[in-house]
C-alpha cells in the first residue's frame, strides 16, 4: 500500500481511481466490509483503490470538547488499512484550512486533481466541506460535473439493529466487554506504546510488569484484569501470553489512573524501552481495593492461573 500524508505529499494524478472516506476508526469489520466492496468495484473496472482518511478525528479541530477518544492511533490505522489490500491511503491533515474548504473545492482538488476518481463510496450519512454542507446529493451533482459514479455502501449489522460503528465499540470497552469489542473490531482491540520503568511494585510482589507509556496508542479499556497478549514489535514481534492490569492499583497510593501494566507469563524478558502491542483476550474481574499484600499476592496468583486457563482454551 502507498501512503501519502496531507494534500501537498500527494501526487496529481493517482487514478484513474475508485474512492472510499472515512475517519476509519477501529477499521472494524463495517470498514473491512467497505474497503473490500471498494477492491472488488476496482479490480472490476481496473481502478486503483484508494481510502481517504484524516490524520485526526475532525472533531478535534470543528469542536474539541466534543472529540471522542480514539480507537487507534495513525500508525495502528495505516497498518490495519494496508492488511486489507487497499492500494493507496490518502490521510489528509484536518486542519483549519480543510475544515474551511467547500465542498466543490474538496471534489476539484481532491477527487479529480489528486485521485482522478471515477467511483466513490460512502455512506448515506456521508458529509463533506465546510459546516458539512455537501451530502449525498451534493456529491452526485459534482460527480456528473467531474465524471464520477457515486455508490451507497450498506450499513454492516451483526444480526442486529444496530450498525457496527466506533462508538458502538467504545461503549463496549469502556464497560470491559473486550471479547464483544473483538468480533465488531474483527481482532483483538488493544493498545501500544513503550515499555517505561514503573514504581516495580510487582517485581517486589514477584510479578514483574511491563509498565506501558502514558502517550500509549489505542483506547484502554475499563479497569480491571484482563487475559491477553503482549507482542514485542522492537524484536520481530514475538508474542507472550500475559496477565493485564488496568487501573489505578487502588491498594497504592499516589498510582496515576489508566496504567497499563502486563505479566508475561513464565518469562523474565527485559522490555524497557521496547515498543509493545498489548491485546485484550477476556475481563478475568474488576478492580478490587485489597486490606494488605497477602491477599493481593493470593489473588494475583489466582488471577494467573484463570489467565492460563482462558488462553489455553483459546488457543
Amino acid at each position: 500500500m502507498k501512503i501519502y500524508h496531507g494534500l501537498d505529499g500527494a501526487p496529481a494524478g493517482l487514478g484513474p481511481s475508485a474512492v472510499t472516506i472515512g475517519k476509519f476508526d477501529g477499521v472494524h469489520a463495517g470498514h473491512r466490509a467497505v474497503i473490500a466492496e471498494l477492491i472488488s468495484v476496482a479490480t472490476a473496472r481496473q481502478l486503483t483503490s484508494i481510502a481517504i482518511t484524516f490524520d485526526r478525528h475532525p472533531l478535534a479541530q470543528l469542536d474539541p470538547l466534543a472529540r471522542p477518544d480514539a480507537l487507534l492511533g495513525i500508525e495502528q490505522k495505516l497498518e490495519l488499512l494496508e492488511s486489507t489490500g487497499v492500494d493507496v491511503a490518502l490521510v489528509l491533515n484536518f486542519d483549519a484550512a480543510l475544515a474551511a474548504m467547500p465542498p466543490r473545492e474538496f471534489v476539484s482538488r481532491v477527487l479529480h486533481e489528486i485521485c482522478g476518481t471515477r467511483v466513490v463510496m460512502v455512506g448515506s450519512d456521508f458529509r463533506f466541506g465546510a459546516r458539512g454542507e455537501g451530502n449525498i446529493d451534493t456529491l452526485r451533482t459534482l460527480g456528473t460535473e467531474f465524471g464520477f459514479d457515486v455508490d451507497l455502501i450498506p450499513e454492516v449489522k451483526p444480526g442486529e439493529a444496530r450498525k457496527v460503528s466506533s462508538t458502538w465499540i467504545r461503549e463496549l470497552l469502556a464497560a470491559g466487554e473486550v471479547e464483544r469489542a473483538g468480533e465488531l473490531l474483527g481482532r483483538t482491540p488493544s493498545v501500544r506504546g513503550m515499555v517505561v520503568h514503573g514504581a516495580a511494585r510487582g517485581r517486589e510482589l514477584g510479578f514483574p510488569t511491563a509498565n506501558l507509556s502514558p502517550e500509549s496508542q489505542g483506547l484502554i479499556p475499563a479497569d480491571g484484569v484482563y487475559a491477553g497478549w503482549l507482542t514485542d514489535l522492537s524484536h520481530g514481534g514475538q508474542r507472550y501470553p500475559a496477565a493485564i492490569s488496568v487501573g489505578s492499583n487502588p491498594t497504592f497510593a499516589g498510582v496515576p489512573p489508566k496504567q497499563v501494566e502486563a505479566y508475561v507469563l513464565d518469562r523474565e524478558l527485559d522490555l524497557y524501552d521496547h515498543v509493545v502491542d498489548v491485546s485484550f483476550v477476556a475481563r478475568i474481574r474488576g478492580q478490587v481495593r485489597f486490606t494488605g499484600i497477602e491477599p493481593l499476592i493470593a489473588q494475583m496468583n489466582q488471577d494467573v492461573e484463570g489467565v492460563r486457563a482462558l488462553l489455553n482454551d483459546a488457543s
